[in-house]
C-alpha cells in the first residue's frame, strides 16, 4: 500500500463485523484505524441483541420446564421468580462479554479511535471529535437499530422495543407484540413463559415471512399451546391509550377487532444505521438507507467497502463476519477473486421449538424457478422426540431431482438450532440425500430423523 494516506484502511464501526475487518486486514499488514463512537462498545449481538436475548430466553426455559413435570408424574411445586435476579444474571453475562470485546478492540494491531465518522470526500472522514482522518480504503460496519414505527398514534401512546426489554425493570401484566419476525416471537415466548398474557399481531398470513408456511404453522400451533394467541392475516386500524391500557384496533378475518393490554411490544423491524455518513460525499450508494454492495462486498465506490447490517439482506452475525473477510480480502488480494457465497445461508430462530433452514426453502426454490424435490419427517412419530413429548414440528429435506444433492434443509422442533448445522455440513460436501442416509446415527438421538426423508428422496432419485 502507498503512504499518501493516514491509514491504508478504515473500519467505521466497532461491531463484530467491524472488529473482524479491522483484525483481518491488520493481521495481513495494512496500517489500519477502527472508528467507535457508541458509548458502549461491542456491537449490537452482544449488548442488546443475541446474547442477552439468550440468556433470557433460557431463563424462561428453565422457568417453564416444570410445567411438564405431570407428564411424567413428576409435580414440581409452582416456582417463584425473582425478575431482578433473572436481569442481573442477563446483564452479569453480557458485561463479560463485552469487557471481553473491549480487550480485543483495544489491544489489537490496529488503532481504535473513539468517535463517531462522516465522509467528506471518498477518501477522508471527519470525526466528531474533531480534526480528519484519510484512508486508501474504507469498511463501513455500522449496524442496525430499531426501526420507527409508521404509526403516529402509536408515537404518541407509547411502546417498548426490544432496546426496552433489555432494561426492564418490572414485567407487564399483559403485552400486544406487533410483528412476526425472529425477535418479536422469542420475546413474545419469553414474556408469556414469566406470565404475561401475550396476544401477536402479525400482517402477513403467517409469521415467520422467510420461512416456508409449514415451519411457520409448526410454530404458531406451539405458541398457542403456551396459551400465546396468535393473530395472522391482519391489518392494523387504529392506536389509542385507554386508562393504564393501551388499545389496538384492528381487521382480522373479516371483523373489526379491539386487542387491549398494559403495554405493546414493537418488533416490525430494523434500519440501517447510515444516515449520519455522509454517504453521498463519498458516492456511496444507498437504497432506504442500506448500502448497496457486489459480491466483493465494495460499494458503488469501489475502494470503499460494506459489511453486516448496515448493507446485508440478511441481519445474521456471522454473515457479517463472513462479508468483513470478504471485503479484506479483496483490498489484500483482488486477484484471488474471493465471493460471498450464500449458499450455504443459515437462518435460526430460538423460540420453543427453534425453527432453522440452512440453504434454500421451498419458497425460495420456488421463486427462482430452481427444479428440486422435498420429504419431510415429523417429530411426534420419531422416537427420541417422542420420548421428549414433542407434539409440534418437523425436519424437510430439498435436494436436486437428478444429482440428489441436498440444496435445502429446514426443521420446527427441539434443538433446531443446533440439527440444522447437520445440514449445513452436508451441503458444504456437496453431499447426496442417499450419503446422507447412509451416514450412521446414534440410536436413538434427535439427529437420526434426518435418515427419514434422507432415505424418502434417495429412494425416488436412485442416488
Amino acid at each position: 500500500m502507498s503512504k499518501p494516506y493516514d491509514f491504508d484502511l478504515i473500519v467505521i464501526g466497532g461491531g463484530s463485523g467491524g472488529f473482524a475487518a479491522a483484525r483481518g486486514a491488520a493481521n495481513g499488514g495494512l496500517r489500519v484505524a477502527l472508528i467507535e463512537g457508541a458509548q458502549e462498545m461491542g456491537g449490537l449481538c452482544i449488548l442488546r441483541g443475541c446474547m442477552p436475548t439468550k440468556a433470557l430466553l433460557h431463563a424462561a426455559e428453565i422457568l417453564h420446564s416444570p410445567a411438564n413435570g405431570k407428564i411424567w408424574g413428576i409435580d414440581f411445586p409452582k416456582p417463584t421468580v425473582n425478575f431482578e435476579v433473572v436481569m442481573k444474571r442477563k446483564d452479569a453475562l453480557i458485561s463479560e462479554f463485552a469487557s471481553f470485546r473491549q480487550h480485543q478492540l483495544a489491544n489489537s494491531k490496529f488503532k481504535l479511535i473513539r468517535a463517531f465518522a462522516k465522509f467528506s470526500d471518498p477518501h477522508s472522514i471527519e470525526l466528531s471529535t474533531g480534526g480528519s482522518l484519510s484512508a486508501a480504503h474504507f469498511v463501513i460496519s455500522t449496524g442496525s437499530s430499531v426501526g420507527p414505527v409508521p404509526f403516529p398514534e402509536l408515537e404518541k401512546i407509547g411502546y417498548m422495543t426490544s432496546d426496552d426489554v433489555m432494561k426492564l425493570q418490572k414485567l407487564p401484566g399483559s403485552l400486544i407484540v406487533l410483528g412476526g419476525g425472529a425477535v418479536a416471537l422469542e420475546l413474545a415466548q419469553f414474556f408469556a413463559r414469566f406470565g404475561v398474557k401475550v396476544t401477536i399481531i402479525q400482517r402477513s398470513e403467517h409469521v415467520l415471512r422467510d420461512f416456508d408456511a409449514d415451519s411457520a404453522k409448526a410454530l404458531e400451533a406451539s405458541l398457542r399451546d403456551e396459551g400465546i394467541e396468535v393473530l395472522t392475516g391482519t391489518h392494523l386500524l387504529h392506536f389509542e391509550k385507554s386508562g393504564e391500557s393501551k388499545r389496538v384496533t384492528l381487521r382480522h378475518e373479516d371483523a373489526v377487532r379491539v386487542v387491549e393490554a398494559e403495554e405493546i411490544f414493537h418488533g416490525l423491524g430494523r434500519i440501517p444505521n447510515t444516515e449520519s455518513l455522509h454517504l453521498a460525499a463519498a458516492g456511496v450508494e444507498a437504497d432506504h438507507g442500506r448500502i448497496i454492495t457486489n459480491e466483493f462486498m465494495q460499494t458503488s465506490t469501489p475502494h470503499i467497502y460494506a459489511c453486516g447490517d448496515c448493507t446485508s439482506p440478511h441481519e445474521i452475525v456471522h454473515i457479517a463476519i463472513q462479508q468483513a473477510e470478504v471485503a479484506v480480502a479483496h483490498v489484500l488480494k483482488p486477484e484471488m477473486h474471493k465471493k460471498m457465497d450464500y449458499r450455504l445461508l443459515m437462518n435460526v430462530v430460538f423460540t420453543d421449538p427453534q425453527v432453522a433452514s440452512a440453504g434454500l426453502t421451498e419458497k425460495q426454490a420456488g421463486d427462482l424457478r430452481i427444479p428440486y424435490l422435498s420429504a419431510s419427517y415429523p417429530f411426534n412419530d420419531h422416537g427420541k422426540s417422542m420420548i421428549m413429548n414433542v407434539k409440534h414440528g418437523a425436519v424437510k429435506l430439498l435436494a436436486d431431482p437428478k444429482t440428489g444433492e441436498i440444496i435445502g434443509g429446514s426443521v420446527v422442533g427441539p434443538s433446531g438450532g443446533e440439527l440444522i448445522h447437520e445440514i449445513t455440513a452436508a451441503m458444504a460436501k456437496r453431499m447426496t440425500v442417499g450419503e446422507l442416509a447412509a451416514m450412521p446415527h446414534y440410536h436413538p438421538t434427535l439427529a437420526e430423523i434426518w435418515t427419514y426423508p434422507a432415505e424418502e428422496l434417495a429412494d425416488q432419485i436412485k442416488t
